[in-house]
């Protein structure tokens, strides 16, 4: 690991942590303060992830052959457990992306008058939980994290949440808990048979790669379908993938808004990070084995996730049903970049991976922003019926503009970070299989006819009464939701500042799934 400046990844991590102590402190009398301070916490790890940023170093270790800004301290040395965080090209985006939504996302929720404390706290809290996964280098340290992160969101859900908010919390909760047991039978099942460099079983993330890299699998053949298998569901269920969506739509419409905003813009992430970082490299063989079952899921959930946020009358609700068809690309670019057949380029393979990775990033970026709209028209509203809207765009221009741009990115438009994620995926797909590809595209259809659907009935047509005195956007808004309009555009114009890191960590995959 990278020696130099091993001390950002614990600062940047539990520095949210310290700020929900903090927090705490604070009387409940004093809700300004709370707020306040809760931003200006947030901004501190923001920062620390821009430098980090530009200070890393894109010709630098890649995992699994190491990381940067690693450190390595034991923690239960006689299990084989430490201490362990490092970066690489895979992470670092990422860890960009949950600084920036949970800044932004405390900034929206400045008008929260319940319970305002807890409601801070546990937002750090969970901002702790999620750039703990991605820092992680440590297979216990991992699923703890892994499992911080769904105890705050359970609160923020089932608290602040709407009228169905116990239902979709327990749900959440639940399934993704089906679906950490399962994780950490597999991750016992690498630990018993990885060997660290001292002799005896260890948990170190990087040693189990390694071994896979060498052996063709982290486990022997004898149960190496029984540990993928229990990685991926607990995986599938995060991102999440058809069958396990059903939580989704559930969790989404009764979380608060900035719930919704971290849920599809981090949440869902951790799941497709898990993909890349633990199921290619540390089970390369049996990835490449079940691509295809992999690309077959993925291509139901485009299809399906596409159609089915067309048939729905709750906005809020489409928006979730979007982000199960926008995560399908994920998924589809992980699974045809191990495709098994003849002809298979790295190139090919790295351009659908590339595109795994950028979709996964411009998801956060776009799906945020358009749940902050969302919550923007129904804070005025009180509903999210779309057959209630109509007339907006002449009434609310700064809004309409915002919920313009954001559907328009969403569905792919050229210039914007949809249209590159997609266009890598489906360039990697056709060379692994046209018919996927070509059918791949009917997701692609059936999302600009749902997202220009959502804005005729919202933004077109003639004016409801009722909505006659309806204020635009205000600057708490428009500052919450500008910056994700600005990156949307900025890497969709420019995307080699972003795609050179997703360009190493898929250079390091494919390197391992050969």
């Amino acid at each position: 690991m990278d020696s130099t400046n091993n001390w950002i990844l614990p600062v940047i991590t539990f520095l949210p942590l310290l700020g929900a102590v903090i927090i705490m402190l604070i009387p409940k009398e004093k809700p300004s303060a709370i707020k306040g301070a809760s931003i200006l916490i947030s901004f501190v790890p923001l920062i620390m992830s821009i430098w980090m940023w530009f200070a890393y170093k894109h010709g630098g270790a890649q995992f699994p052959s190491g990381t940067q800004f690693g450190v390595n301290v034991p923690w239960i040395p006689n299990l084989g457990v430490s201490f362990a965080m490092g970066v690489d090209g895979l992470s670092v985006p990422l860890i960009f992306l949950t600084t920036l939504l949970t800044t932004l996302s405390l900034i929206y929720s400045h008008f929260i008058e319940v319970r305002p404390k807890e409601y801070f706290w546990m937002f750090l809290l969970l901002e702790t939980g999620m750039l703990g996964v991605f820092t992680a280098m440590d297979f216990v340290l991992f699923f703890v994290f892994w499992e911080v992160s769904l105890v705050p969101m359970y609160f923020l859900i089932g608290i602040w949440g709407g009228p169905r908010r116990e239902y979709a919390a327990i749900k959440f909760f639940l399934y993704t808990m089906v679906g950490s047991m399962a994780m950490l039978l597999s991750i016992l099942a690498m630990y018993f048979h990885t060997t660290a460099a001292g002799g005896g079983h260890t948990f170190s993330m990087l040693a189990m790669a390694q071994q896979a890299m060498a052996n063709g699998d982290a486990v022997p053949a004898g149960m190496a379908a029984l540990v993928f298998w229990g990685l991926f569901l607990g995986f599938a269920v995060k991102v999440p993938m058809f069958p396990f969506h059903t939580w989704l739509p559930d969790a989404h419409v009764e979380a608060p808004t900035a719930g919704s905003v971290i849920l599809a813009g981090v949440l869902l992430k951790m799941g497709s990070y898990g993909f890349m970082r633990v199921l290619m490299p540390m089970m390369p063989g049996q990835f490449s084995r079940f691509w295809w079952i992999i690309a077959i899921v993925s291509l139901v959930a485009i299809i399906y996730g596409a159609f089915v946020a067309m048939a729905q009358k709750d906005l809020k609700k489409l928006i979730a049903y979007s982000s199960v068809n926008h995560m399908g690309y994920v998924t589809l670019g992980c699974a045809v970049s191990a495709a098994t057949i003849a002809g298979m380029t790295d190139a090919s393979r790295a351009a659908a991976l590339n595109g795994a990775q950028m979709q996964n990033f411009s998801h956060g970026l776009i799906t945020g922003a358009l749940f902050l709209l969302v919550g923007v028209v129904y804070e005025r509203a009180h509903t999210r019926d779309l057959g209630e809207f109509g007339g907006l765009g002449a009434k609310v221009p700064v809004y309409a503009g915002m919920l313009s741009f954001c559907s328009f990115a969403s569905l792919g438009l050229p210039g914007m970070t949809g249209f590159i994620a997609e266009l890598s995926v489906l360039t990697g797909t056709y060379n692994a299989s046209p018919w996927l590809a070509g059918l791949a595209l009917i997701g692609i259809v059936v999302t600009a006819a749902y997202m220009l659907w959502m804005l005729q009935r919202v933004l077109l047509g003639p004016l409801n009464p009722k909505w006659e005195k309806m204020p635009d956007a205000d600057a708490r808004e428009v500052v919450s939701v500008v910056p994700l309009m600005a990156l949307t555009l900025f890497f969709g114009v420019i995307p080699g500042p972003v795609m050179a890191f997703f360009n190493n960590a898929s250079r390091a995959i494919i390197s391992a799934l050969r």
